[in-house]
Formats: C-alpha cells, sequence, structure tokens
C-alpha cells in the first residue's frame, strides 16, 4: 500500500475540509489548503498541526500548478450550492479541467474528487449537470482518480440540519421546498473517513463510491425531527413546485447567500439516495443520523444557538 505523505486540498477551507484535513493529519500526512482569504481560518485550520494553509488563486491555472508543486496526491473539493450557470460551469468544470492538467504537468497520479450524490450531465439542474461534467473530465483523464459522491452532509457546523433547527426554533410554520425529496444523511467524519481510506486503496482507484447513511428520511421528517430535538414545535407546509421557485426567486434578490436558490428547488425534483450498499472497500459502516445529530441539535445545544441568533440582531 502506498503512503502518500504530502497532500494538496483543493476546496479544503469548508466545512467538510475541515475534518478531511484532521483525519488526514491523523494518519500522518502533512496537508496544504488553498485559500483565498488565509487570515479568515484562523480558529479552524491555522491550528491544526501538520497544516499549511496557502493564499492562492486556484482559478488561475499558473499559481494553481505552483500550489500543487510538491505534493503526491490531491483531494479535490470545490462546489458552490447557488449562482448563474457561468458561476457553476466555472467552480465544477473549468476548475476542474485546470486541476487535471495541473496534475499531469506536476507529477500528481492520485485524485480523490468529493462529487455528489445525484451528479448527472442529464440532472435536472445546473448543480447536478456540472458535477456530472467533472466526473466525466476525471474519467477521463488517465490519472488514478477515485470518485466519492456523498448525500448531504451533516455533523456539527453544517449548513442544513443546523439551519432547519434556527428556522424551526423562529418560526411556528415553515413553508418548504422539496418537502417530499428523500436523503440519505452521511456524517462528515464518515466522509472524511471514506477519504482517508480511498487515498491508500488501490481497489478504489477507477470507481465512484456513493456515500450514503443507513437510513433515507424526505425532507419534511427531517425538518420535523430538527424541530423535536430543539424542543419546538413547528408546522411543515409543503409548497408545489411553482410557489417554491416564486419562494426561491425572491429569496435570491436578497443580498448575502440564500437560503434556497431556483436551482436548488431543480435539484429537489430526485431523491438523493443511493441503491448501491454502503461500499464494502471502505471497510467500515456509517453512523446513523439519531447516533449524532442530537449531540449538536439536541434542545440545551438548540437553546444556546438561539441565544446567540438573538443576541446577533440585537433583539
Amino acid at each position: 500500500m502506498q503512503k502518500f505523505k504530502k497532500i494538496a486540498l483543493i476546496g479544503g477551507a469548508g466545512f467538510v475540509g475541515a475534518h478531511v484535513a484532521e483525519q488526514l493529519i491523523r494518519d500522518g500526512a502533512h496537508i496544504s489548503i488553498a485559500t483565498r482569504r488565509r487570515e479568515g481560518h484562523k480558529a479552524t485550520l491555522l491550528p491544526l498541526p501538520a497544516a499549511e494553509l496557502v493564499e492562492t488563486d486556484i482559478h488561475h491555472a499558473g499559481k494553481l500548478e505552483q500550489f500543487l508543486a510538491g505534493h503526491d496526491a490531491v483531494i479535490s473539493m470545490v462546489g458552490i450550492l447557488h449562482g448563474s450557470r457561468d458561476a457553476f460551469e466555472k467552480a465544477h468544470v473549468q476548475l476542474t479541467g485546470k486541476l487535471i492538467a495541473a496534475c499531469k504537468s506536476q507529477g500528481i497520479r492520485r485524485i480523490i474528487h468529493i462529487s455528489a450524490l445525484g451528479a448527472s450531465e442529464s440532472g435536472p439542474s445546473d448543480y447536478l449537470q456540472t458535477k456530472g461534467k467533472a466526473e466525466r473530465l476525471l474519467r477521463d483523464s488517465g490519472l488514478d482518480v477515485t470518485i466519492l459522491r456523498p448525500s448531504v452532509i451533516f455533523g456539527a457546523g453544517d449548513s442544513f440540519l443546523t439551519l432547519f433547527a434556527k428556522l424551526t426554533a423562529i418560526l411556528p410554520v415553515l413553508p418548504l421546498s422539496g418537502a417530499h425529496t428523500r436523503f440519505a444523511p452521511i456524517w462528515v467524519e464518515d466522509v472524511a473517513h471514506a477519504v482517508q481510506v480511498c487515498l491508500n486503496e488501490r481497489a478504489s482507484i477507477g470507481r465512484t463510491l456513493e456515500l450514503a447513511g443507513p437510513c433515507s428520511y424526505t425532507l419534511r421528517q427531517l425538518v420535523e425531527y430538527c424541530a423535536a430535538l430543539g424542543g419546538h414545535r413547528c408546522t411543515v407546509v409543503a409548497l408545489p413546485e411553482s410557489l417554491a421557485m416564486l419562494q426561491a426567486g425572491l429569496m435570491e434578490m436578497l443580498p448575502g447567500t440564500p437560503p434556497i436558490s431556483r436551482d436548488n428547488v431543480r435539484s429537489l425534483r430526485v431523491d438523493n439516495v443511493s441503491q448501491q450498499p454502503f461500499p464494502a472497500v471502505l471497510g467500515f459502516r456509517p453512523a446513523a443520523l439519531e447516533a449524532v445529530a442530537p449531540l449538536y441539535l439536541g434542545e440545551r445545544e438548540s437553546n444556546r444557538q438561539l441565544d446567540q441568533y438573538r443576541e446577533h440582531a440585537a433583539r
């Protein structure tokens, strides 16, 4: 088994990247993480031993090659959830092409790519289509590639269950897009563990592995579960797609990142679950949502988060 010692993380400065970095460092690797704002990650990434944050522009081909120089492997996990078609193409497709070229230029063969369950060039949304196009580029690259396709990822600090916990704490009624869409949430630590296993497991090369939790739920069930964990009552009202698109369009007009976009609504047309068993090559079983979520979404924790939210809103 080959042991990769110096690993570059592309898109590793976010929620999933921090967990992947910690897992690989525990496994004895040295990590380089590309970021546009190094100082913005003082609290989460800078304290990690054997991790170097490099401020660079990964969309610039020359700077990307310079960043990758001297590394043995790459973990690719760039992804955006909102934006125009051009923005999705730039982040998911064009960057993947630049990454492949840079890896070949620097003699790097091993890539672990974190994609998304449901990625398909014929998918219903720009997000899923461009994720699918990126996968095709990687499969055709001739490099030693493993593609991981997680369902929605949860864990302390996530932007999925935590958002619903906050919303159900302050809203007695929650209009919900895609209420009947099914998800199989996967714990962020299990995703990080999968990356670490695949990195040195030659049997994973050339494979696309779907990462789904042991149970599936409708989005309505997940929202109601978040409310119950926080000790709140919230009535979920399922929106038809026409109203969901109107709601998302209005939210896109607000400043900042919208909680949901029209492209997100289109993604919700298809279930986010796997028809395959959890990959045996990984050698472990994923944690159940019910074993983890109460640890960070329980009533006491939810009340603490709500107090912080109200303080921030000057209530």
